[in-house]
């Protein structure tokens, strides 16, 4: 049973995030998500200009003429939010954390998913996979996921991004949308990134928080690891605790924007001092851009 609090909050990400689809997103998820699939529908005769590669040969040789198969796209798709619900997530140096952001963008494409006829589904993982909803296509079902991704009390803290798709793409046997929402505070997961890219359309959102780009310049403060629960007091005014951080907050970075340019994913970067929206909308459009130039 949600409290009343709890309760306010996901009516206020429901309202918020269906008026944006409506007045927004209406149309621009359906033109850059659309057809995900294609399923056998019959063959027909081969007429000059058709692919060769879609020749059906078995028809061919029994009729003694050429014959293709014929497509039709699939109408419905399955979409999948995994979502990071690690410890470092209920992090937020604003008025948000990242989970909440987390919650929002999962209910604003979810309430697109459900407008296209599409079903959406949600795996939640830490160092381990907390829990699977079978994907629906229901405003129901879209509230649980919202409540999930907010109210869930995890069994651990810890980060297995790795995990998660090894989870997904043992479950998911057909091709799906999906969205890897987190904060990418782990490494190590390049290869099942490659993996999943390949057998899905995957968009990774990655979610950061201000203050962890930017540390104090000075000042002593104690300092908790929220994954590992680790409290230290670290020195900002030391220039060796300066140069240590941003070196391996770099190196970090860099490993992240190699590991997605390699799986050729799309990359969605959302802040909690920022409007989401506007990083939505750049991503449609780009989106949208891309698949012209295929179409030409």
């Amino acid at each position: 049973m949600l409290n009343s609090e709890l309760l306010a909050k996901v009516k206020k990400i429901e309202l918020r995030s269906r008026k944006l689809v409506d007045d927004v997103f209406s149309g621009k998820y359906h033109s850059v998500f659309k057809g995900q699939g294609l399923e056998f529908s019959e063959v027909r005769e081969y007429v000059p200009g058709d692919d060769i590669r879609r020749i059906s040969w078995n028809v061919t040789a029994r009729r003694n003429k050429p014959y293709i198969k014929k497509y039709d796209e699939e109408r419905e798709q399955t979409v999948i939010f995994v979502t990071d619900l690690s410890a470092s997530g209920q992090f937020g140096s604003r008025n948000v954390t990242k989970n909440d952001l987390t919650a929002e963008l999962t209910a604003v494409l979810a309430f697109s998913a459900l407008k296209n006829s599409d079903r959406a589904g949600l795996i939640t993982f830490t160092d381990t996979v907390e829990k699977y909803i079978k994907p629906a296509k229901n405003k129901k079902h879209i509230l649980k996921l919202i409540d999930i991704i907010l109210s869930y009390k995890t069994q651990n803290k810890r980060t297995d991004i790795d995990g998660a798709l090894k989870y997904l793409n043992k479950l998911c046997k057909r091709k799906a949308l999906v969205f890897l929402i987190s904060d990418f505070c782990d490494d190590k997961f390049d290869g099942m990134l490659k993996v999943t890219s390949k057998k899905h359309d995957l968009v990774c959102i990655k979610i950061s928080d201000p203050k962890e780009i930017t540390i104090p310049k000075k000042g002593i403060f104690p300092v908790r690891d929220a994954e590992t629960g680790i409290l230290i007091n670290i020195d900002f005014s030391s220039k060796q605790v300066q140069e240590e951080y941003y070196k391996n907050f770099n190196l970090h970075q860099k490993y992240l924007n190699e590991t997605f340019k390699s799986a050729k994913t799309d990359v969605i970067d959302i802040s909690t001092d920022k409007p989401y929206i506007n990083e939505l909308i750049k991503f449609f459009k780009a989106r949208q851009l891309k698949i012209s130039k295929r179409g030409r």
